[in-house]
Parts: structure tokens; C-alpha cells; sequence
């Protein structure tokens, strides 16, 4: 596949922004984070990990995105499509970008408000005391918020986004499909992770950044610990969750397997994941609330009494692992063609022990279309 976008992606996401920032009287927005600096100028590159700098791009209402960024990024930055790149010497201790930055928004902002993302699953990357002394700076436009437009124009992903997801989905059930060779009986579990991202970068994997999982006889008392060096015995469950990343984009599903037979406990378990998971699949079409997803998946795990400790039974998928919206009773938000989803049912086994199980969907004209393999009803077999 080939990777990146053409300029035609670019100049459409800004026209939908645009138009959403003439509604809202917005003079421009003002994005900091990987995730949006990637969707709107392609810019994609590991040195996000470093925090020593910070990086911003201006979307302006009219014409294309203005980049204000350390010097040490131009040449990537200039490969991209955004042809207005203005930079500084960073870090500096003194002023690391603020002056610059405010005399760019003075000068595209033009006295407008400028917009900047602010609601739930938002983030600033910049030092608060620079943002604080951004506001104050003479003749600085008013900074608001951006009335959700960044998080509205990404939920909705084109066909060249959804076919990067594909390829990320495939990558990982090719890994998954393998486990068999990295996952014996005495094989520690930490043994099992790192080989496991191994198989999926030899799969075609830019890099794993996540990776979780789990083991027991009767399921895993988390999803969330780092791996242990406790070794896979006869008759545990396994559980491997990847957010493996092709060209930017993540895939996010996991697998569970079982070593020699599994106890009836852990297979029946399994069964009502994989009858959640279709209920929820089946849910999942235009005009449907993610509050509606929830509650077909909720039926078939508890017949509806709504408990689930952790929280929800998936989530939106893209740039970033885990997008808007949650799967759970009071997200109501409305599921378009385009979004990109993860089914995530969880059930409690026994002991303090639970299952879990994870597909990726799109939502399409007519309903769902998985993106990862559906798992069948009966549990792999190691």
C-alpha cells in the first residue's frame, strides 16, 4: 500500500474543518498533539516521544495550515504538504516558540478567536506556564474553544484511512495466527510479549506501542499489568491485545487462548463473548447510539443489569489506540458511515478473574463490516 495521502485528503479535511470554523466564528484553530498535527499535514515521525519541544499548527479559516514548529523538524515538515513553515532554534529556555507562535496567530486570526480542542480525550501539548503567558501577550486574539470541530472532522474516517486500519487489522491476525510458535507450556509470559511484537513487526508492523494481555486457569484478573516472568501452565487462558501501527494508523483486538483443552468455565465464558460481540455487530448501523451498542452487548454478558467495572465495551479507533466515542449507557453519540469502531465485551469467569474479547468494525451505508477476522465461538487451542 502506498504510504502517506495525496494532496486532495489534505484539502478536504480542511474544507470540513473550515466550514465548521465559519459556523462556529472561528478565525482559526490551534493543535498541538500527534494526532491532529498528523491528520492535517501528514507529519509523521517517532520524535513525539521527546518532550523537550513543542510543536503547533494553525488552521486557518481560509487556505492552508500554517506549521510553527522547532527547527530540527523543517525538512520532514517540508516534505508534507503545508508549504507556510516558520521556525525557532529549540529548546529555548527563554522562549520556546511563544513569541513566534503569537505573532503567527495575530497574523492569521486577524483579531478573530482562535479555537483550540478542549473536551473529553483532548490534550495540550505545550507548557502551561507558555500557554498562560501566550493569552496575556499583547494583541493576542482570544483563544476559545474549538467547539469539538477537530474531534467531529477525525470520527469520521475516508476510505484511505479505513483501508490503513485494514492493514493494520490484518498485520495483527497474521501475528495472532502464530502464536502457536512463540506460546508453550513454560514459555513466561514476558517471553510471550516480546516475541510476540517480533512476529508482528515480521508481519509488516511500523512499530507496537501497545501491548497487553494476560493469564490464568480461569481467565486474568486485569488487562492493563506489564508482563511477568510467571511461566504458562497446562490449562490457562491467554490473552494477547495489540495496538500495532501501520503508516500512523493503529488496529486495536486481542485473542485468547487457551493451553491444551480449556476448563468448561473458560469455554462457555468465550462463547458469550463471542455472542456479545455479535449482538453488538449487529447493533452497529447508521443513526444507532453508541448507548445502543452497550446495551445489546450488556444483554447477552449480564441480561442487562450493567455491570462492567471497567468502564465500557469499546471504543472509537484511528491515529490514536482508543478514539471518541465509549461504548457505554450515556454516550449518545450517533454512529455515522466512516467510523471506525471496536466491539470489547468483557465477562467475569470466577475468583476475581474475567475474559475479554476484541473486534474492529466500520461502520458502512448499511450497517457494520468487520475489519479484523471474527473470532469463532470456541476458543484457540494452543
Amino acid at each position: 500500500m502506498q504510504r502517506g495521502f495525496p494532496r486532495a485528503e489534505f484539502e478536504g479535511r480542511m474544507r470540513r474543518v473550515q466550514a465548521m470554523m465559519a459556523e462556529n466564528d472561528l478565525a482559526a484553530i490551534l493543535v498541538t498533539t500527534h494526532p491532529d498535527v498528523y491528520y492535517f499535514t501528514g507529519f509523521l515521525t517517532r520524535f513525539w516521544e521527546s518532550p523537550s519541544r513543542p510543536w503547533f499548527v494553525i488552521l486557518p479559516q481560509s487556505g492552508e495550515p500554517v506549521a510553527v514548529i522547532p527547527g530540527i523538524g523543517e525538512a520532514l515538515m517540508r516534505s508534507t504538504w503545508v508549504q507556510d513553515i516558520r521556525t525557532w532554534a529549540a529548546p529555548d529556555l527563554r522562549d520556546d516558540g511563544v513569541s513566534l507562535l503569537a505573532e503567527t496567530l495575530r497574523e492569521v486570526a486577524k483579531g478573530g478567536r482562535v479555537g483550540i480542542p478542549d473536551g473529553h480525550e483532548s490534550a495540550l501539548r505545550m507548557p502551561i506556564a507558555d500557554f498562560e503567558r501566550l493569552k496575556t501577550m499583547p494583541d493576542m486574539p482570544e483563544i476559545v474553544s474549538d467547539a469539538e470541530i477537530v474531534r467531529r472532522a477525525r470520527i469520521t474516517k475516508s476510505e484511505a484511512e479505513i483501508a490503513k486500519i485494514q492493514v493494520a487489522c490484518d498485520i495483527a491476525g497474521r501475528a495472532f495466527d502464530r502464536v502457536h510458535e512463540i506460546a508453550q507450556i513454560g514459555t513466561s509470559l514476558e517471553t510471550v510479549f516480546r516475541h510476540f511484537q517480533m512476529l508482528c513487526l515480521e508481519e509488516g508492523a511500523d512499530w507496537v506501542p501497545y501491548l497487553a494481555g494476560g493469564f490464568g486457569p480461569e481467565g486474568y484478573a486485569d488487562v492493563i499489568s506489564p508482563a511477568t516472568t510467571d511461566p504458562l501452565q497446562n490449562g490457562d487462558c491467554l490473552m494477547l491485545d495489540t495496538g500495532l501501527v501501520f503508516d500512523g494508523y493503529f488496529c486495536d483486538y486481542d485473542r485468547n487462548f487457551s493451553l491444551g483443552k480449556p476448563p468448561q468455565l473458560v469455554a462457555d465464558a468465550h462463547e458469550r463473548l463471542i455472542e456479545a460481540t455479535a449482538a453488538g455487530f449487529e447493533a452497529a448501523k447508521p443513526g444507532a447510539r453508541a448507548c445502543d451498542l452497550y446495551h445489546a452487548m450488556d444483554r447477552v454478558l449480564t441480561g442487562g443489569a450493567g455491570r462492567n467495572d471497567n468502564g465500557r465495551l469499546g471504543h472509537g479507533l484511528g491515529i490514536n489506540l482508543t478514539e471518541w466515542p465509549s461504548f457505554i449507557a450515556m454516550d449518545e453519540t450517533v454512529l455515522e458511515p466512516g467510523m471506525v469502531l471496536t466491539l470489547e465485551p468483557g465477562i467475569e469467569t470466577r475468583n476475581g478473574n474475567m475474559l475479554v474479547h476484541e473486534e474492529d468494525i466500520v461502520i458502512t451505508e448499511t450497517g457494520a463490516r468487520y475489519l479484523s477476522t471474527p473470532q469463532r465461538s470456541e476458543i484457540r487451542q494452543i
